[in-house]
């Protein structure tokens, strides 16, 4: 059963969209506000998380981040709501990996729809991905398959290989993984950059390609700590930047 955690402050909103996705057949929790979502959605890991953008306590641009940043949400579908209409503030929800954005008002025939396609892509491209990795590796856009679930990916598979990376800039990158876990990390000429703040600094790329080949990786262990506290500390290092701006 698809579980579906829906989050805003708008209670006519909540109970509009419950009774939408309950006739699809899904489990539906709803929350008021971002903590309260955060709550539940560590609680019981959601197959989507719908949420509006502002809401008090905790707005859902932070929620969204706070669950990214933990690498077992990483894949997770998130569509955003919000009467902020703006390409600023829609290209803000998709740098953080929204896979939809509707604004208000809903029209909830078309919200419909727009849900079935967020799950369905979702699933279609991690079944996709894992096949891919098992049978020759992996190839993509940065702007599809961002680097932390890609990542994330590679732990829960333990793969060892190397992932390269190329920004539109034709800047390069090189990250190394041995059973799953990041090694070592490179950046074109940028030699003054270690590999922890060289993940961190590619955590930011939001276009690009990528590609990682399977085979034996020589070398030692520079980064020292788990994927999951790469993206974590990497998620605050962008967080930061973003009040600093």
């Amino acid at each position: 059963m698809v579980n579906i955690l829906v989050a805003d402050d708008d209670a006519w909103v909540l109970r509009m969209i419950s009774m939408v996705l309950a006739r699809r057949g899904y489990t539906v929790e709803i929350a008021s506000d971002g903590d309260e979502a955060l709550e539940r959605a560590l609680a019981r890991p959601p197959h989507l998380l719908i949420t509006d953008a502002m809401m008090p306590n905790l707005d859902g641009w932070s929620l969204v981040k706070a669950l990214r940043a933990r690498p077992a949400y990483a894949y997770l579908p998130v569509i955003f709501l919000s009467a902020l209409s703006s390409d600023e503030d829609r290209i803000r929800g998709f740098r953080l990996g929204a896979d939809d954005y509707i604004t208000k008002p809903l029209r909830f025939e078309e919200f419909d729809l727009r849900v079935t396609k967020t799950l369905r892509c979702a699933q279609t491209l991690l079944d996709s991905t894992r096949r891919q990795i098992d049978e020759v590796g992996l190839r993509g856009d940065l702007a599809q398959v961002g680097l932390a679930p890609l990542l994330v990916l590679l732990e829960m598979e333990r793969k060892t290989g190397r992932l390269s990376l190329r920004a539109p800039s034709r800047l390069s990158a090189e990250i190394l993984v041995r059973d799953g876990r990041v090694i070592q990390a490179s950046l074109g000429e940028r030699t003054h950059l270690g590999d922890v703040e060289c993940v961190h600094h590619l955590l930011s790329w939001s276009a690009g390609h990528f590609e990682f080949s399977i085979g034996p990786i020589a070398g030692s262990d520079r980064v020292r700590t788990s994927t999951s506290h790469l993206l974590m500390e990497g998620a605050r290092r962008l967080d930061e930047e973003d009040c600093a701006r």
